[in-house]
């Protein structure tokens, strides 16, 4: 539909919405960038939401085993007859006078969402950046509060060469008057002076909010808020309390139309659910511990390696790896080398997937532990599985297209619960993962 797969643009959304007579939305609005991290912290703002008692939209990228993923009314995964009937009232639009236009896969998918949103009359929308932010689809919505979780070097060839280029990209979410919720003590003085210029509110953590740990629990310090006794946040490792009390900050700043209790935010916490990050599948039957993370550029892969070295292991720990060819692969073996005892190199699929042949090449000068490659994910996981003893564990990562057919296998030897229509089906399982 669109000669590019990737094209950061708004100018095609923009004609298609105006078609389509559609205004910006009357509920709030959370949008969510970062190189990494934006993922756990729009969960979080969700599941919070959804303990408070609000219905929410919440729009995600890129999916993992089923493309309905990317969509979320509330409590359940967008149903293939709203798909339908949004992508109808899309393309009717894309091809109405006066010209015809094209859109990408993620410009039909962030489209969907918004006109599945307003027809559910949800009381908030959590909106997931895919790509910069400043022409990302998603962008076109006027965000109540916006949030920059970190910075990181990551698609380069779109967003720029620097973490300051990056920074001014993903500042372009901010708007005037309205908080900018920035989730990391380490962030480039350009997006500071990006915020200061759009006329938008610095919110910083380690300034304006902060969080603390507690003995078994943590607290959470705002501009309005303090929270002490909350509970550890579902998801394991310990960025997740920096995503946690960022996501805490930015629903601070709806105070004053969605009300939260601290009941609802410990709910929430505790409710969270977001496969592919740091997921433990714990060992049963004699069968090792499987770990799965979309970990797929340096700074996640460093946050990989200080989560596996956080959590006790008397056996030996086999990666199992599909990395992307755009991807900086040689610098995420580097950060992870010491943590793996063996490997098996996977193929990865879609016009950005590589061979698990030409992953070695790039490398295998950055490990001393024995290495063999696999045609597929499965392949990788079904011998890495006849190799692991029942103390070891096995880490799954390097991307969402390794994940997901990881998440696959599992299911299919029995390791991991079949999918429901409330998290994960196979419907769309083959469907692209673009960004």
């Amino acid at each position: 539909m669109h000669p590019q797969t990737i094209d950061l643009d708004l100018t095609r959304l923009r004609h298609v919405l105006e078609r389509l007579e559609w205004r910006q939305p009357s509920v709030p609005v959370i949008t969510v960038a970062g190189t990494n991290g934006k993922g756990s912290v729009t969960a979080y703002c969700a599941a919070i939401l959804a303990a408070a008692g609000y219905r929410v939209g919440t729009f995600t990228s890129p999916h993992l085993r089923d493309y309905r993923e990317r969509i979320r009314v509330h409590d359940r995964l967008v149903t293939q007859d709203e798909l339908l009937w949004a992508f109808e009232r899309i393309e009717t639009a894309r091809i109405a006078p006066p010209g015809e236009l094209s859109l990408t896969f993620f410009e039909y998918n962030t489209l969907a969402a918004f006109l599945i949103f307003e027809a559910a009359k949800v009381d908030a929308w959590v909106l997931e950046v895919g790509m910069g932010g400043r022409l990302d689809a998603v962008n076109v919505v006027d965000a109540t509060v916006a949030v920059v979780v970190t910075i990181g070097l990551d698609h380069q060839d779109f967003l720029g060469q620097t973490l300051e280029a990056i920074a001014q990209e993903k500042a372009g979410i901010f708007r005037k008057d309205r908080a900018a919720v920035l989730g990391s003590r380490e962030l480039p003085a350009t997006l500071l002076e990006a915020a200061a210029s759009l006329g938008a509110t610095p919110k910083r953590l380690g300034s304006e909010f902060d969080y603390s740990r507690e003995a078994g629990h943590w607290r959470y310090l705002g501009i309005r808020w303090d929270l002490p006794g909350l509970p550890s946040p579902a998801l394991a490792g310990e960025t997740q309390f920096a995503n946690a009390a960022t996501a805490v900050a930015a629903l601070e700043e709806l105070e004053a139309c969605l009300p939260v209790s601290a009941a609802a935010v410990a709910q929430g916490l505790k409710s969270v659910q977001l496969p592919g990050r740091f997921q433990v599948i714990a060992p049963r039957l004699e069968k090792p511990m499987w770990i799965l993370d979309v970990a797929h550029n340096r700074d996640a892969a460093r946050v990989l390696k200080e989560n596996l070295r956080a959590l006790p292991n008397v056996g030996k720990t086999l990666a199992v790896c599909g990395i992307l060819a755009d991807k900086d692969a040689p610098a995420i073996a580097a950060e992870v080398r010491e943590c793996f005892d063996a490997w098996w190199l996977a193929s990865t699929d879609g016009a950005r997937g590589t061979s698990a042949a030409i992953l070695a090449d790039r490398i295998a000068e950055q490990l001393s532990a024995p290495l063999a490659i696999a045609d597929d994910i499965a392949a990788a996981c079904a011998a890495a599985s006849a190799a692991a003893g029942p103390t070891d564990r096995i880490v799954v990562f390097g991307s969402f297209h390794t994940v997901g057919p990881a998440l696959d296998w599992l299911e299919s030897q029995g390791l991991l619960a079949p999918a429901t229509g409330n998290t994960q089906t196979g419907s769309y399982a083959s469907a692209s993962r673009i960004y």
